[in-house]
């Protein structure tokens, strides 16, 4: 059997279908020829090609029929509609529907060779990735929410950890999840029946720091009425959590050192030694090793610690995960709201995508929130957007995404004046990049209808041959 990716030209012109096959007989693909729609839906429904050729007038129906048909059974094939009959109305038509691209007669050589090739890469590359995502993606997982390729990775490196005793060092910025990936190790692994015991060492006034983590005996200190157990006897058996661990001082790094190492501890006050069964894990929002560095966190406790590194990508690097988080959260707190909401508009996924989230999943958990406290509806739109969604990103980062240029967008780098259509495009094609090709998306934030994209593209595409 063949490796070639299969493509079916479907033309009924027999001059014209020689010639294509003049211009793709040196590619390195299977190329098959049907003349009419009722032997293009045969040949596609038995064996679905990686790409189709399509003419829209045919014989016996119209080329939309079968793109329409194509789509609605969700075959993994990608469409190249080629027309001599063309116009902005029916290029629209064919790109909602699903058309991968659109190419008017008479096509070049090298136009055709050139799609062709860009075509059959992304669908190989499509199907690299939706044979990954049917061996190793989850969209949810021990709390969890996103299955983008950063955070597969770090379900990976849990599934890998969770069943040792080895120390986990959990890194990120705020916000990114740390608490849930460590319940997430605990609860993956042996010990999900025995307590998780989690301590913020930043949230803890640092005089009570050690009761809180050993315990402490009857009368250790002023206040000690009675004995008290910490959280290392609490976590016996079990996970003793350590967040915001450079936050903990000095001094009681170097008993930490000693419990990790043997697993024995002092109560305050205490002068017997206790010995528990606890598998550490900690974390940090910053960097331990420029911590180790300035003399802030034990160089010995770090590297006893950092036996499995885990790092927790921001939510900006997290592709259509935030999307996927958004909808999760709105779902919930409109069910606990009492309220209808049920989806963004297109403005907003936008603007949600694109904002750098500086206090990651936990910034837009809130904002969520916000919108479904303050607002009645069924749709989130711009106006229901709290600060500094409203404001910062809305009014100034989208109009500055969107111009390439900043004051002076309509000069080159040189000082010249570029000419208006220059800007134009230029204004155009970023917002095309912004809502990764999404051009209706791209059509409302620039406020003009998807057709006027489509023919300007058009035009370019002319004035390039």
């Amino acid at each position: 059997m063949s490796d070639k990716p299969n493509v079916l030209l479907v033309e009924d012109a027999a001059p014209q279908a020689a010639l294509f096959q003049q211009y793709l007989k040196d590619e390195m693909i299977n190329l098959a020829l049907v003349e009419t729609g009722a032997d293009a839906k045969a040949a596609i429904a038995a064996h679905p090609p990686e790409l189709v050729l399509l003419d829209l007038k045919l014989p016996d129906m119209e080329g939309q029929e079968i793109l329409h048909w194509i789509k609605q059974q969700a075959l993994p094939t990608s469409v190249i509609i080629i027309t001599g009959h063309s116009s902005v109305d029916v290029a629209v038509d064919v790109m909602r529907i699903g058309a991968e691209d659109f190419l008017e007669k008479p096509v070049t050589a090298n136009r055709l060779r050139t799609t062709v090739k860009n075509l059959l890469e992304q669908s190989r590359l499509k199907n690299l990735v939706a044979e990954y995502q049917n061996t190793f993606d989850r969209k949810n997982y021990h709390g969890f929410i996103g299955h983008s390729l950063p955070m597969q990775a770090v379900y990976r490196i849990i599934d890998a950890a969770a069943p040792s005793k080895a120390t986990v060092f959990i890194t990120g910025e705020s916000g990114t999840g740390k608490e849930v990936c460590a319940e997430a190790i605990h609860a993956q692994g042996s010990r999900t029946k025995q307590p998780f015991i989690a301590l913020n060492c930043g949230a803890i006034p640092r005089d009570l720091m050690e009761s809180e983590i050993f315990g402490h005996i009857k009368g250790a200190f002023t206040g000690a009425s009675a004995e008290r157990k910490g959280a290392a006897s609490l976590a016996d058996g079990g996970t003793l959590f350590l967040d915001e661990i450079g936050e903990m001082e000095l001094d009681l790094q170097t008993k930490l050192l000693r419990f990790v190492q043997t697993g024995s501890f002092q109560k305050v006050g205490d002068s017997k030694s206790q010995n528990v069964d606890v598998r550490f894990i900690c974390a940090t929002n910053r960097d331990p090793l420029e911590a180790v560095a300035a003399g802030r966190f034990r160089e010995d406790l770090y590297y006893r610690l950092h036996v499995v590194p885990l790092h927790l990508p921001p939510l900006r690097e997290r592709d259509n995960d935030i999307m996927d988080i958004a909808r999760h959260f709105l779902i919930t707190y409109a069910q606990e709201e009492g309220k209808a909401f049920t989806t963004f508009t297109p403005e907003v996924e936008v603007i949600l995508r694109r904002y750098n989230w500086p206090g990651n999943v936990r910034q837009l958990q809130n904002v969520i929130r916000n919108i479904v406290v303050l607002h009645d509806d069924t749709i989130v739109t711009q106006a229901h957007l709290p600060p500094p969604l409203n404001t910062s990103l809305n009014e100034l980062e989208i109009s500055h995404l969107i111009q390439p240029q900043q004051p002076t967008q309509a000069t080159d780098s040189h000082g010249s004046i570029k000419p208006l259509a220059n800007v134009e495009r230029d204004a155009i094609e970023q917002a095309i990049k912004i809502c990764d090709g999404n051009i209706p998306k791209a059509a409302a934030l620039l406020d003009v209808s998807p057709s006027t994209i489509y023919r300007k593209k058009q035009g370019w595409e002319v004035e390039s041959r």
